[in-house]
């Protein structure tokens, strides 16, 4: 019996995301029940490890199980499982709204989708199975009591504003779901789910491998067979999927099934997957990965950061050790020396997979690159046992096109030495720099480096088969001909390195320009602008980095400037130019003047000078 009914309002991304639910944008509207039936089963799990953390938790765990009940005439269907359950402010903060950041970010991206296909692919990236129910249902109530509480809470939702809530003295532990559905409908592929042989069906179909017994009356559905555990030869691909969306709430099929076993002093069997598109949440600092440990089929945690590096994060599945302890803790397996052994094993399964995706199906590999190779390239950091793998792994944008490393080398100039690269904001700057243009009229390839973990790689990866790596805005770069040197240039260069001393440390003549008049360069071993922005912004004190000016001898401002300086070098004209051709510099690869205002007001007076 309910007490005390509220009324609450949907949080704004909810009630969009409902709307679009209730809408029936997902043709395969089956899938609902595999959503119910998952998160019955996580909140089973959960149980068992609240259960062994919690001695004094008084929870019978002798028939974890889920129920399904449908009633025929009434049209309700009740998904209703032993599980952990939900307490009030639970019900309110996981159902009433959707408590991840980017959801947002989603539903804009939803609205823009040319298609439904694509709307259904981003739901899902998004893990919001329980909204799928109000594809199948016009109003649904839950009821719910978390294991150790009194008293239970009961939710109620048509789909449209508003939901309401409302306590449960004589809940049973657990949660029920029941689904009043709506007529079925063939033209909307609407079945009509309050049918037995309908649910045995896709029970069958999407929950069969669920570890805990799903039940329709007396009958048990699913075979609960760990799909693992089963030889590959056995296993369809058909069931691998749906066990990979059932583990990742993704309703997309994975890109690459990874099955193995490992044997000897140390017994496991690992189930992996990589996704075919990356999570909303893959570069946010709550995001989780995507393994889970179990122990004898005995399912132990979630998102177990001792078996998957960071930046293979992206990788779902199940490992399933033989000789562990079923109360390990996660500061334990941290230490572990075979977990350890097995994480590298998996590591190199996952990469060797890479590897061979990337030889033998060049498109699906340039998307598995386009969602996940951001996240790869963290690996270069911190993976120096496989960076060599990484760097076969590699895509790039260059001067040439979209290239891996090796056909970068294969293509490399006679007697070149180094690879060249720039890193910056985006392409367009890099292709349209100053710093380019030597190279560009030299035939020479740049690799184009724009996402902000390049600038920290290639800092730290001396090089590739043999050739080091070489930015094109550091230092000098070895073109095949001696850096200019014109004596008469000498007091020019002397006069404006100590003119513009708070700014460079140093004035010399470029070899890297043909037709900009200055560049402004850093030295081999200083820090990037873009890379020291990136630091200061994340709050870390560092002292300015003063960078080299490089002027063309051959551009008429640079020859103009040192006659100039040679007829006066204290006039106010001299002065100005030389920091409007410094401002300019800077201005030209995307950097900041120090005072814009200072500078607009100079460039508006010489302007209006030459008049």
């Amino acid at each position: 019996m309910s007490t005390g009914v509220e009324t609450l309002e949907f949080q704004a991304e909810a009630r969009q995301l409902l709307q679009l639910m209730v809408h029936s944008i997902y043709s395969n509207k089956d899938i609902f029940l595999r959503e119910l039936i998952s998160n019955s089963s996580d909140a089973i799990d959960k149980l068992r490890l609240e259960s062994m953390r919690d001695k004094d938790l008084k929870v019978s765990l002798d028939d974890p199980h889920i129920a399904i009940e449908l009633d025929a005439e009434a049209r309700t269907l009740t998904v209703r499982d032993t599980g952990i359950g939900m307490s009030r402010d639970e019900v309110v903060s996981l159902i009433g709204t959707i408590a991840k950041s980017g959801t947002a970010e989603m539903l804009k991206a939803m609205r823009e989708a040319k298609d439904a296909a694509a709307s259904q692919e981003l739901i899902g990236q998004f893990g919001v199975g329980f909204y799928a129910s109000f594809m199948v249902a016009d109003r649904v109530t839950l009821v719910t009591r978390r294991a150790g509480e009194e008293g239970g809470t009961r939710w109620e939702s048509a789909g449209e504003g508003t939901f309401e809530i409302s306590e449960v003295a004589d809940a049973p532990q657990g949660t029920a779901v029941t689904l009043h559905l709506k007529p079925a409908d063939a033209e909307d592929n609407l079945h009509d789910y309050a049918d037995e042989a309908t649910i045995r069906s896709i029970v069958k179909r999407y929950s069969d491998f669920i570890a805990h017994p799903i039940r329709l009356g007396d009958e048990t559905l699913n075979s609960m067979k760990a799909l693992w555990a089963r030889p590959r030869s056995e296993v369809e691909q058909s069931e691998y999927n749906e066990f990979y969306k059932h583990l990742s709430h993704d309703w997309t099929d994975p890109l690459e099934t990874i099955h193995m076993r490992g044997e000897g002093t140390f017994e496991y069997e690992a189930l992996l997957f990589v996704p075919a598109r990356a999570p909303f949440d893959l570069f946010m600092r709550e995001g989780k990965r995507g393994v889970q440990l179990y122990v004898k089929r005995v399912f132990i945690m979630d998102d177990c950061e001792a078996l998957m590096p960071q930046y293979l994060r992206f990788v779902k599945g199940v490992v399933d050790a033989h000789d562990l302890s079923l109360n390990i803790s996660r500061e334990i397996l941290q230490q572990d020396r075979q977990i350890r052994v097995v994480r590298r094993r998996l590591v190199k399964k996952v990469l060797t997979t890479l590897k061979d995706l990337q030889a033998a199906d060049a498109s699906k590999y340039g998307t598995f690159w386009g969602e996940f190779g951001r996240a790869l390239k963290e690996g270069l950091l911190d993976d120096t046992d496989n960076r060599d793998t990484l760097l076969e792994l590699l895509r790039v944008t260059s001067t040439h096109g979209d290239t891996t490393l090796k056909e970068y080398v294969e293509r490399m100039k006679e007697g070149q030495t180094e690879i060249y690269y720039m890193t910056g904001e985006s392409r367009s700057m890099i292709e349209n720099s100053p710093h380019m243009e030597a190279l560009r009229d030299k035939g020479y390839e740049v690799l184009i480096l724009t996402d902000p973990v390049d600038e920290v790689w290639v800092e730290q990866v001396p090089a590739y088969d043999g050739k080091e790596f070489k930015s094109i805005a550091k230092g000098q770069v070895d073109l095949g001909s001696d850096a200019p040197k014109d004596e008469s240039f000498d007091p020019l260069l002397t006069w404006m390195g100590t003119a513009l001393a708070d700014n460079v440390k140093e004035v010399r003549l470029s070899s890297r320009l043909t037709t900009s008049p200055a560049c402004v360069v850093g030295d081999a071993h200083d820090m990037t602008p873009t890379l020291e922005k990136m630091y200061r912004a994340m709050g870390q004190e560092l002292p300015p980095v003063k960078r080299i000016l490089e002027l063309n001898p051959t551009h008429p401002l640079v020859t103009g400037l040192r006659e100039a300086h040679k007829a006066d070098a204290s006039a106010e004209a001299v002065a100005e130019t030389a920091e409007l051709l410094y401002g300019m510099a800077l201005l030209a690869e995307g950097g900041d003047l120090t005072d814009p205002a200072r500078f607009t007001r100079i460039l508006a007076g010489r302007l209006a000078s030459a008049l």
